[in-house]
């Protein structure tokens, strides 16, 4: 899954993307670079992020859609908003992926349901401007998997069945840096809910910090996607079903290469 920021104030690439026309060509590179879908969103999640209007939103990211779909493109919408996520899937999106797992809008589950799109929930226990103040686990995993059980199951009262569900465990989303490599760690356990399982590490902080520890410097882009593959991979032999990153070129190697080093896909 590739990231599409249409956005000036994402952490890695904001405003890079923020006219049209260079949002699509980056769509068009990642699809070339090997993405099997494109995840466009309108609204940054890093920490500290001011929520913008679903107005914005969708003046961003819907003719960007369109021109993604059009080419033939898988379109994810990285959206917290029903009434976005309706026009994206207007506009060709298939699948919505709701950071906050249908809580920031309670009109996004039902919504959901009456398309035929597929929905990512992800584990989220508030907005990006006070994301850590909820950081406070006393069983880390078994609280992620209890509060992501509740999203299915809230998903599935609102008329989604479970094959067109899939689960984000948040990486970064209220876990502090220990916290997500906790996570990490115990992904068979999350794979084990039913869903498809979505893990996106790119270029977060947690993996900054790690790489930090090892130099006087400031870990450059390449150094955090050259991490970002490796934990890709690794999250790939854990049970994830896809991974979400900037870098689509260097995690496709990397899990060329892993496949051929199982004896796969010769």
């Amino acid at each position: 899954m590739g990231i599409l920021n249409v956005t000036p104030d994402s952490f890695s690439d904001g405003g890079r993307y923020l006219d049209h026309e260079s949002a699509i060509g980056h769509g068009r590179k990642l699809l070339a670079d090997g993405a099997d879908i494109l995840d466009v969103g309108g609204e940054s999640t890093r920490p500290g992020a001011q929520r913008v209007s679903p107005e914005v939103e969708r003046e961003r990211v819907i003719p960007v859609i369109e021109a993604l779909a059009q080419w033939g493109a898988v379109v994810s919408i990285d959206t917290m908003n029903a009434s976005t996520a309706l026009a994206a899937i207007t506009a060709g999106a298939r699948i919505v992926n709701d950071v906050s797992g249908g809580l920031a809008d309670p009109e996004m589950l039902p919504a959901v349901a009456g398309t035929d799109a597929e929905i990512a929930l992800g584990h989220w226990r508030g907005p990006s401007v006070d994301m850590y103040a909820h950081a406070q686990y006393a069983d880390i995993i078994a609280e992620v998997v209890a509060e992501l059980t509740r999203r299915m199951t809230d998903a599935a009262a609102a008329g989604i069945p479970e094959e067109r569900m899939i689960v984000d465990p948040g990486i970064g989303f209220g876990k502090r840096g220990g916290q997500n490599w906790d996570v990490l760690r115990r992904l068979p356990d999350l794979s084990r809910l039913g869903p498809r399982l979505l893990v996106g590490t790119s270029r977060k902080r947690f993996l900054t910090d790690a790489l930090a520890e090892v130099s006087e410097t400031d870990p450059t882009t390449e150094r955090r996607d050259l991490a970002t593959a490796v934990t890709s991979v690794l999250a790939a032999q854990s049970g994830a079903w896809a991974v979400r990153v900037h870098d689509v070129a260097a995690t496709r190697d990397a899990l060329r290469i892993a496949q051929l080093w199982a004896g796969e896909g010769r």
